[in-house]
């Protein structure tokens, strides 16, 4: 019997979501749909509440509450990515947004934190500032230690114990992106399945999934716009047995993108999330 250790069901900045027993070897995590704001993010702020929330991969957690009933963890963030992003790189900072000295292995040269999209966000999405004013540099180390070392130490744990019970791990990342992010007035793409260009899992785990979705009559793209972000690349290692796949749902499938709200879509698109989970019982032993 695979019973996760007690200290990682924990609400918090990490909530992870255990199965009464894990029947299979997959992780579900959905770091971006965190939605409790802290006050001094708020107060801080030079935009409204509705500005904030426009990073925000809303509801995205919900689309796949039913990991645990079906035997997977699922692992969320409570806080929002305009405060803090897991999915950069720890010291992916930039230094024009801090008053005071960074760490020395602060990755200065990154050009998502330069482009104020990294750990720390100094824009939402859009490119529009978040804040009045510099922050103290020892405020960016705070919500590195307090919110995202958190969800990453959980995170590592989640996939540890997977892959030492079923001798493989599959971590899948779950986001969405906005509903006009695949225009095309060729193509219809309704999600992106994102692998590092081949490198963070196997190549028969994208085909499994993509086989999924058109089963259902969705229209996957992969990699382009969205390859896989830091935890799909620095998680992603099927030379050790752990396989990584970032998914990004289109928001027009399940909610109103001008109130933040879902709309009709949403029980479908969360029955068919549903059925995804449930495909992955149809994994013989270590496929891969």
């Amino acid at each position: 019997m695979n019973q996760l250790p007690s200290e990682l069901a924990s609400t918090g900045p990490a909530t992870v979501i255990l199965p009464p027993r894990q029947t299979l070897p997959v992780v579900f995590a959905s770091p971006h749909s965190g939605r409790h704001y802290p006050q001094d993010l708020i107060e801080r702020a030079r935009i409204g509440a509705f500005e904030l929330r426009a990073s925000e991969d809303a509801f995205v957690d919900q689309l796949f509450t039913a990991a645990p009933k079906l035997g997977a963890p699922l692992l969320c963030a409570t806080f929002p990515r305009a405060y803090v992003d897991v999915n950069r790189a720890a010291m992916e900072l930039d230094p024009r947004m801090f008053d005071g000295d960074l760490p020395e292995d602060n990755e200065i040269n990154s050009m998502r934190a330069l482009s104020g999209l990294g750990s720390i966000p100094r824009v939402v999405s859009g490119g529009v500032e978040i804040y009045k004013t510099r922050l103290p540099a020892e405020e960016a180390l705070s919500r590195i230690d307090t919110y995202y070392r958190p969800y990453h130490t959980a995170l590592q744990k989640l996939i540890d114990l997977t892959r030492a019970t079923f001798g493989y791990c599959i971590l899948i990342d779950c986001h969405s992106m906005p509903g006009d992010s695949c225009d095309s007035a060729k193509n219809r793409v309704d999600l992106v399945l994102g692998d590092c260009y081949g490198s963070s899992c196997h190549p028969s785990l994208t085909r499994f999934v993509d086989d999924c979705f058109r089963d259902m009559g969705f229209a996957p793209a992969h990699n382009d716009p969205y390859a896989g972000g830091y935890c799909t690349r620095h998680y992603g290692r099927p030379q050790e047995h752990v396989h990584s796949l970032q998914i990004e749902l289109s928001r027009a499938l399940y909610m109103d993108e001008t109130t933040i709200s879902p709309h009709r879509g949403f029980d479908t698109l969360r029955d068919q999330m549903t059925d995804l989970i449930s495909r992955f019982h149809d994994l013989d032993g270590n496929p891969f």
